[in-house]
């Protein structure tokens, strides 16, 4: 019998799992992907990386202040100037040195699928693809959408799930061997909405020409959502390139992504939900909004309410 269960590795349940242990708990995190961080991530792809997912990473509270500084004083984080007189900050090499530096020293096991969660009279049987595990506690991260396939759609927090609302987000990695015209671009109304330079970044490899990340608008990424990968990446490339004012033949390496669950359009308006005896727990950044911190806050308030009812 584990005491805490987290589902899901990305801030939210890295940020749960990071302040129970340092309470002094040994939660483990499972995750069905072979990396941590979800939308943190970096994709590499031979010499070239790309952060493909979230771009950077702003501050608001004093909290998640504290974090980022530790992270800048640790190296893996640094400013990033994107050309608009705008500075954030960026993991350093990549975005996903952000989580790697979260999840430091904890018992987060990848590759590890939880089917099914059951309640039982000790508390839940999590079913796995490749057997079970018993929890007093569990903390469910995952996207809204997908918490009902765990808990049954007649689950009653799952009803309070229903205004939630998530926009999915097309990206494409480009490597361009021609001159940058701009760091980044944004344009809500553009295909394209968000362009940028990634290879511009601190802490990036500069020898292989421009590294391009674009990250297309809400109306494209839904009616491309179910492309298929060339088809997707060849339509996106082609939109790149007249933004860029570049020639397809210039262009070495191009890859796409699908995120199903991107954006947070309607949060729920609070950090989590929570059963009535305080053994399971679902929150994300979709509990407060489409960031970094609110999936922090999400798991820092999560791991505080746990450990009140101890």
């Amino acid at each position: 019998m584990t005491p805490v269960i987290i589902i899901g590795a990305g801030i939210a349940g890295l940020a749960c799992a990071r302040r129970l242990a340092d309470a002094g708990m040994a939660p483990v995190v499972l995750d069905k992907g072979r990396g941590i961080g979800g939308r943190v991530a970096t994709r590499r792809a031979g010499d070239l990386q790309f952060d493909h997912g979230a771009q950077y990473v702003n501050v608001h509270g004093a909290g998640f202040a504290s974090v980022l500084d530790g992270l800048e004083n640790a190296g893996a984080l640094a400013g990033w100037a994107d050309g608009t007189g705008r500075k954030h900050s960026v993991g350093v090499p990549g975005m996903s040195a952000l989580p790697k530096a979260l999840g430091a020293g904890l018992d987060v096991r990848q590759n590890t699928q939880v089917l099914r969660l059951v309640p039982d009279a000790a508390g839940w049987l999590l079913h796995l693809a490749d057997g079970t595990l018993r929890a007093e506690s569990v903390v469910v991260t995952v996207p809204a959408p997908q918490v009902a396939a765990l808990l049954g759609s007649g689950h009653p927090l799952v009803a309070a799930l229903g205004a939630v609302q998530i926009a999915p987000c097309l990206t494409l990695m480009a490597a361009v061997a021609a001159a940058a015209p701009f760091i980044t671009r944004k344009d809500t109304d553009d295909p394209l909405s968000w362009i940028a330079q990634d290879s511009a970044k601190p802490g990036r490899s500069q020898g292989h020409g421009a590294l391009w990340v674009a990250q297309a608008g809400a109306a494209y990424s839904a009616a491309r959502l179910e492309d298929d990968p060339a088809t997707l990446t060849a339509s996106m490339l082609q939109l790149l390139c007249d933004r860029l004012g570049v020639s397809p033949a210039t262009v070495t390496h191009a890859s796409s992504h699908r995120w199903r669950y991107a954006r947070v359009t309607q949060p729920l308006g609070q950090p989590f939900l929570c059963s009535d005896d305080g053994s399971l727990y679902l929150g994300g950044d979709w509990c407060l909004g489409a960031h970094i911190e609110a999936a922090w806050d999400s798991g820092t308030a999560m791991a505080a309410d746990l450990l009140a009812r101890r």
